[in-house]
């Protein structure tokens, strides 16, 4: 297609739209192109502050596309923040404060927009650095003892290929997890452990279960992004109770509680995401004591212990399971491809929490049981846990000097985990947000989870929670070099 030499009328609206120059047989989308061509144009001032783009239909006509693809186009770059959309009057360009060297970076695999449940997050398939991802290299895991503990499930016996498999979850792992618990948190029953297709499931679960569209979801704020939106999608209405370096705001909890009469509470005691503190024991027992006061249930997520230190507060065995329900997963410590979570409750809300566990799904898979069984159980399970630990504390100090040194913040020291949060305080351009430079980050490969995927609070300052494994690659501290500078 001919690129034409017509002009912007930059007061009003289009005397005249340059058609862009499109390939048919270009690696890159229709779409995908046609945002980059607009970015280049606000980027390089040739599209000013204020510009009237011309309407969908008159951009497909003069480019010779389908409406539909230029509805998708302004739309991705409205979420980059370059154009505004008001109702009735059309698009218009939004910014103008985005470098040149930012907007015309090589294209990547990634998508062009990014929200807190972009695949790319969670496939490890992505060309993309993953540093906002929540999982670690594979050769941070005992690659050897994973994969010799499924190619060990893979061994079933012929007769359990009849049937679902426990709707509780594989007995064996039950009563292996009931003696480890035992030993070292609180005492249970396997009859009191729910395996589950991972710790997202479980929270599904149990709001399921305790929760009906409209009651009051207490969450930490920031907190675990996935949450956030399964509350919503339970039509539950999520109030965030502050969480910082120094733990719970319990006062205004004690507030919330009152006026909202919450259902639960779900929080993270150990190595909180996204910032890597645990709750003191004080504040764990405070905490318990609200629960009782304002009668709401606590779901501990405790997926990130086996990480942490030894000693750090456990509701679950402070409270007995009486009015805490605690999840567990092995994602952290094995690997995110089993998708073995866990819910440990009381012996009366078990069968509630099995009802619509079968109703939803039946069984989880016993293959993948099987095989965190073999795996938690091998000898080399412990040297292999205490191995990753080491490689985290390393990562972690070597990624808060990495980032101290491009000029950011760190919201809270982290205790342990693989986690860390860091920022600023005045944001390199005024009209920017998380959003917008994690967007401008996939641009240059790299995968990045701003604050807004945590918070329900509108952030004070510009932050992102970064992955340990990846927080010192130069790739990243080169990109963060670029945006500081602007």
């Amino acid at each position: 297609m001919e690129e034409a030499s017509a002009v912007i009328d930059q007061t009003g609206g289009p005397a005249s739209w340059p058609c862009v120059a499109i390939e048919r047989r270009h690696k890159d989308s229709l779409v995908e192109q046609i945002v980059a061509a607009i970015s280049t144009m606000v980027g390089s001032r040739e599209l000013r502050v204020g510009t009237k783009m011309p309407s969908v239909r008159q951009f497909a006509k003069c480019n010779g596309v389908s409406t539909f693809t230029v509805v998708e186009s302004y739309d991705r770059l409205v979420t980059l923040g370059l154009l505004s959309s008001r109702r009735g009057s059309g698009y218009f360009v939004a910014r103008q404060d985005v470098p040149a060297t930012l907007l015309q970076a090589a294209p990547s695999a990634a998508p062009l927009a990014i929200d807190a449940l972009t695949p790319e997050l969670y496939s490890g398939v992505s060309e993309a650095l993953p540093v906002g991802a929540g999982w670690l290299p594979p050769e941070w895991y005992g690659e050897d003892t994973i994969l010799d503990a499924v190619r060990q499930a893979m061994k079933i016996p012929a007769n359990r290929l009849r049937g679902y498999g426990h709707p509780l979850g594989f007995p064996t792992l039950r009563q292996h997890m009931a003696a480890t618990l035992g030993d070292e948190l609180f005492p249970v029953e396997a009859e009191q452990i729910l395996l589950t297709h991972g710790a997202t499931h479980a929270f599904d679960l149990i709001l399921r279960t305790l929760t009906k569209p409209g009651d009051t979801v207490l969450v930490e704020d920031p907190g675990y992004s996935n949450l956030l939106s399964l509350i919503r999608h339970h039509g539950c209405i999520a109030v965030g109770i502050p969480r910082g370096e120094n733990g719970l705001d319990l006062d205004l909890l004690a507030q919330q509680a009152a006026l909202t009469q919450p259902k639960l509470m779900f929080v993270n005691t150990v190595l909180q995401n996204p910032l890597g503190t645990s709750l003191s024991a004080a504040q764990a027992h405070r905490l318990l004591a609200l629960a009782e006061q304002f009668d709401f249930w606590l779901v501990e997520d405790d997926i990130y212990r086996e990480l942490a230190p030894r000693g750090e507060a456990s509701l679950a065995a402070m409270d007995g399971l009486r009015r805490v329900i605690r999840v567990g997963s092995f994602s952290k410590t094995l690997s995110p491809v089993l998708r073995v979570g866990s819910i440990s409750a009381s012996s009366s809300l078990i069968p509630e929490l099995l009802r619509v566990k079968m109703l939803t799904g039946l069984t989880t898979s016993e293959i993948n049981e099987r095989a965190v069984y073999h795996a938690i159980t091998a000898r080399p399970y412990k040297r292999m846990v205490d191995k990753l630990v080491t490689q985290l504390d390393a990562g972690r100090e070597r990624a808060m000097a990495s980032l101290r040194d491009v000029g950011m913040t760190l919201l809270a020291r982290p205790r342990g985990g693989m986690f860390v949060s860091a920022g600023w305080h005045d944001a390199p351009s005024p009209a920017w947000n998380g959003k917008f430079i994690a967007d401008l980050a996939l641009k240059h490969g790299i995968l990045l989870s701003p604050c807004d995927f945590f918070m329900l609070r509108a952030p004070e300052a510009i932050w992102f929670r970064f992955n340990v494994a990846y927080a010192d690659h130069p790739q990243l501290l080169n990109f963060l070099r670029l945006i500081c500078r602007q």
